[in-house]
């Protein structure tokens, strides 16, 4: 319809992901769209509609951070994955962030970010305990922040500016999503820490994060090497990302809004959209896809589920379960 606002699939375009079973019966079903890209980056399976845009939201990280690095930023590990990070705020990761700025010459004012409590539940119940108040830096963005503002610094360009799209660093990752995901921009907005965020079909963006899944070198296996071998600071100890990252091996990122990526050690990768904007079924959604389909086992899914917060609770029993229809 001319004049229609753009946005994502629909319902009629979408499909059932995961369900909530309590006590024997289904509460409640969880829909959307999912595609898996085999090592070569040739859609092994479709659910849904994949080629529809989404905003990615912190999906895109990876293709920031990948940027900042191609612009000649040196960066150690720990350092690139706060990069690429959706972090918990822990004291570890809040350590990281302010290296950065201390490197940039900048206080965590600078930052674009919005203020935000820790998303570690300790860390959060730690700062409550010392009368504080929310900061910039605790924000689960602000790792991103920081090194885009260092790139800005180590490359000439103006900080106070650094999150306006005609920006020579918000520029420059534009190029970079859509020379790794082969796909025109077909939309921008602006994301919830304040920064550029491109609306991409789930192809694309599976398509991106498999590419730099298999890069032989470079600052792309930079960026994979580094999260594999930390895989506590893209999120937090035992959050879904970290727990995958770990015990599997495998590149996962969440984005707000239910998006999930995942790319396995062979170059496959899934993209998953969660219509209702719940992630709390999008691990095993990526998870399932992929063993299915032979980049993982079922052993190594099943190992996993203990640990991503899936059981179903009535009173102090376990009395369902969160599962996979696909």
């Amino acid at each position: 319809m001319t004049g229609e606002t753009p946005g994502t699939a629909g319902v009629g375009e979408s499909v059932e992901l995961a369900v909530l079973e309590r006590s024997g019966f289904v509460e409640s079903r969880h829909i959307g769209s999912a595609v898996l890209l085999d090592a070569t980056g040739a859609v092994a399976a479709r659910l849904g509609s994949p080629e529809s845009p989404v905003y990615p939201r912190s999906c895109m990280k990876p293709f920031q951070a990948l940027t900042v690095l191609e612009a000649g930023v040196e960066l150690d590990p720990v350092q690139t994955v706060l990069a690429t990070a959706s972090h918990a705020a822990t004291a570890r990761h809040v350590e990281v962030v302010e290296s950065i700025l201390t490197r940039a010459g900048l206080g965590a004012d600078a930052l674009g970010c919005p203020p935000d409590w820790p998303g570690d539940s300790g860390a959060r119940d730690e700062l409550v305990r010392a009368h504080g108040h929310k900061q910039r830096v605790f924000m689960n963005c602000s790792g991103k922040h920081a090194a885009m503002l260092l790139a800005c610094v180590e490359n000439g360009w103006d900080t106070a500016s650094y999150l306006d799209p005609a920006h020579p660093l918000q520029q420059r990752i534009v190029s970079t999503v859509e020379r790794e995901t082969g796909e025109p921009i077909v939309h921008s907005g602006v994301d919830g820490c304040g920064a550029p965020v491109h609306a991409m079909s789930l192809v694309a963006l599976a398509q991106g994060i498999g590419r730099i899944r298999r890069a032989t070198e470079g600052p792309a296996k930079q960026l994979t090497d580094s999260v594999l071998a930390n895989g506590w600071a893209i999120d937090g100890p035992g959050r879904a990302n970290s727990v995958v990252i770990d015990r599997l091996g495998v590149v996962a990122k969440l984005g707000a809004e239910g998006v999930m990526v995942m790319a396995t050690p062979d170059g496959s990768s899934v993209a998953v959209k969660m219509l209702d904007g719940s992630l709390r079924a999008a691990s095993l959604v990526a998870l399932t896809l992929l063993a299915r389909h032979g980049a993982l086992t079922a052993q190594q899914v099943e190992s996993l589920v203990p640990d991503l917060d899936l059981a179903v609770h009535g009173g102090a029993d376990v009395v369902g379960t969160i599962r996979t229809t696909v």
